[in-house]
């Protein structure tokens, strides 16, 4: 028999008990039938949905190969640690929603309560269904259809039809209909826009040109992760062809598929990019392209009213984070993530990255408690001495911190989203789910979570010396982001290991493709552009006449097309923070936004403009750096919009010829949000 050394011992020891703690985990981890949110899989309507089935049960036979004793072990830490204080839940329960409840709310957070109702109260909001792609509108016609079926069930004045806001058949051929809905979706009829058939030829395009010759993903190869097309349409083209698969047996990071987002000739929008004003509009947008994605998929997603909070008169552990952020921002304005979450961070990045089993080590029970206690009456006097902590108690305040939010980090109507991402078959469909569940993210949330997770990335990369390598830093983290006392919590007989797994798998994913998950994508930006183009005509039409508003945003977004020919043309950048005057630029189709920032500074350097005592912003002595720069586009159909440098800047006219461009100072703190 092969000997095991101390750590091994501990880890045997911590398998053995595994399956005496499954009963005990159950009572904690998060529930697929009570949660505010699921996903159940509905009978399958494609070879995507009949494969979610057998895809999860292989990549869980997979991971038998990977060690989940951290996962149990932290779990057992994590009971014992409550036990003792029998706390009450901090969220109130979760009731089930009647018929068309679920419908009539999703309605509501993608922007489209006005079709609730037999009168629009702000018509100018309904233009977002004209930026809709066929299958986003397929999605928001199921959920009206469902909500008009239950509102004639319970004998209600129904409400309007969402033919009659596309315009599109009668009311004697409605009237004719049965109750049921019809088998024919909206996008089949649906007079398509301009840019709705350019995304249909594109993809179609793609369709014909993809090769699905190879079933199977070959770990660690590299892959185009699409951005420019709506993952629901890629989805839907997909059921024609063939579906790849990546092996399951993925023991470190170096394994895992590698994807890149190809830089079109807009560039990349990160998160953070945008205004403020211009984020709000992505989440109700990713909602919806969440929604029809799950639809082509074969899944539902399903929703509880979400529960109200429980106050508390904590300072710092269990209290909501925006409340910790309005406290935060009156000592440090513009402050984005919670000050104790940022210096616990700190401190571990300073003592203990190196450390042995960092994360996976608890730390002492009544340390931690005695240390929150401290923290709650010292830190913002700033009186706690950090240097006397020990790292592993860190750790564990880290943890706590994490576990005693009121709402789950990932919140609490959209964390069995999360968790059940794991049964969708496809690498990156799943990458696809996630990547907008993080844009549908309140902003504190999202913050708070990326300062997270670009934590755990460095602990990763210190593999060599702290041992703790993807794997185990997932299913140690797994628990206390999945795991919330506030939830009612009831697990299936036999399913605790699957749910398990599976959450640490999500949390891996976050963690290794954090960087493509903070992207904005394109087809996101081109809909809040649309959406902004229409607003600021201000249109007056009423529902039976959409369609008329429908010709006249395509006509004028014909009109812009017309000057895309355009071969070259003279620009004014502004930059009234540093400069009186303007720089004049001339652009070509080979201009970039880094090839202006570079001429600005050569400008500057050349005729000894002495701003650097002024601002502190350049270093002028023949480099021709210019990462202390930013361009950004302002105003016409965006808010504000800082760019890639890798954006091609005649292209982004021809879009946005209205726009204004300034050259802004990178911001001194680094900009990760």
């Amino acid at each position: 028999m092969e000997k095991r050394g101390p750590a091994g011992s501990r880890m045997a020891r911590g398998g053995m008990l595994a399956a005496g703690r499954a009963a005990s985990c159950a009572q904690l981890l998060g529930s697929t039938r009570h949660c505010p949110w699921k996903m159940n899989q509905l009978p399958p309507r494609s070879p995507v949905a009949s494969l979610a089935s057998e895809n999860t049960n292989s990549r869980v036979e997979a991971l038998d190969n990977l060690s989940m004793d951290s996962f149990w072990l932290e779990v057992e830490n994590i009971k014992q640690s409550t036990e003792a204080e029998q706390e009450e839940c901090s969220l109130a329960d979760v009731k089930t929603q009647e018929e068309g409840e679920a419908e009539a709310e999703w309605l509501q957070d993608a922007g489209l309560s006005e079709l609730l109702g037999d009168v629009a109260s702000d018509k100018d909001k309904l233009v977002l269904l004209s930026t809709l792609t066929r299958t986003q509108a397929a999605a928001v016609q199921r959920r009206l259809d469902t909500y008009s079926r239950s509102r004639r069930r319970r004998n209600k004045h129904p409400v309007r039809d969402v033919r009659d806001i596309f315009g599109v058949g009668s009311s004697e051929d409605r009237a004719a209909e049965k109750e049921e809905s019809s088998p024919d979706p909206l996008w089949h009829n649906l007079r398509t826009s301009n840019t709705q058939r350019k995304i249909q030829d594109n993809v179609s395009s793609a369709a014909e040109t993809q090769d699905y010759s190879c079933t199977v993903r070959n770990p660690g190869k590299e892959e185009v992760f699409n951005m420019d097309v709506a993952y629901s349409e890629q989805a839907a083209v997909l059921l024609k062809g063939s579906f790849l698969s990546e092996s399951r047996k993925l023991k470190d990071g170096n394994a895992l598929t590698r994807f890149k987002i190809p830089k079109g000739r807009l560039g990349v929008t990160r998160i953070g990019d945008l205004s403020a004003q211009d984020m709000k509009k992505i989440p109700t947008l990713a909602l919806i392209e969440l929604t029809a994605l799950c639809d082509i998929l074969g899944f539902e997603l399903k929703r509880n009213k979400a529960a109200k909070l429980k106050t508390t008169e904590k300072r710092l552990f269990g209290v909501p984070l925006n409340t910790l952020l309005e406290n935060d921002q009156k000592l440090l304005p513009n402050t984005k993530v919670p000050l104790l979450l940022q210096a616990l961070l700190s401190c571990l990045e300073k003592r203990g990255l190196e450390t042995e089993g960092i994360l996976r080590v608890s730390g002492s029970q009544t340390r931690i408690k005695s240390l929150e206690q401290k923290l709650e009456r010292d830190f913002y006097s700033g009186l706690f001495c950090w240097d006397e902590v020990h790292q592993n108690d860190v750790s564990g305040l880290l943890k706590r911190f994490i576990r005693e939010l009121p709402a789950p980090l990932l919140t609490a109507e959209y964390l069995p989203a999360f968790a059940a991402v794991q049964n969708i078959p496809d690498l990156k469909q799943r990458l696809q789910a996630l990547n907008l569940l993080i844009l549908i993210l309140p902003e504190s949330n999202r913050n708070t979570l990326k300062a997270l997770l670009e934590f755990l990335s460095k602990v990763v990369a210190r593999e060599n010396n702290n041992k703790m390598n993807l794997w185990n830093v997932s299913t140690v983290m797994a628990p206390n982001l999945f795991m919330h006392k506030g939830l009612p919590n009831k697990i299936p007989e036999g399913k605790e290991k699957q749910l398990a797994e599976g959450a640490a798998d999500v949390v891996r994913m976050m963690i290794h493709y954090q960087d493509l998950l903070w992207t904005v994508s394109s087809f996101l930006v081109a809909q809040v552009r649309k959406l902004n183009e229409s607003s600021s005509k201000r249109y007056q039409f009423c529902d039976k006449r959409i369609k008329h508003l429908l010709r006249k945003i395509h006509a004028d977004k014909d009109k812009v097309e017309k000057n895309q020919g355009e071969p070259s043309k003279i620009v004014k950048v502004h930059a009234s923070l540093l400069l009186k005057d303007s720089l004049e630029v001339h652009l070509n189709n080979a201009t970039r936004v880094a090839d202006v920032l570079r001429q600005f500074q050569k400008n500057l350097c050349q005729n000894g403009w002495n701003i650097v005592n002024t601002v502190n912003l350049l270093k002028c002595n023949n480099s021709m750096e210019c990462t202390n720069l930013l361009l950004y586009e302002v105003g016409g159909n965006i808010g504000e919009h800082c760019l890639d440098p890798d954006t091609y800047l005649l292209d982004l006219y021809h879009i946005n010829p209205h726009a204004e461009w300034i050259i802004k100072q990178n911001p001194s703190y680094p900009r990760m949000f």
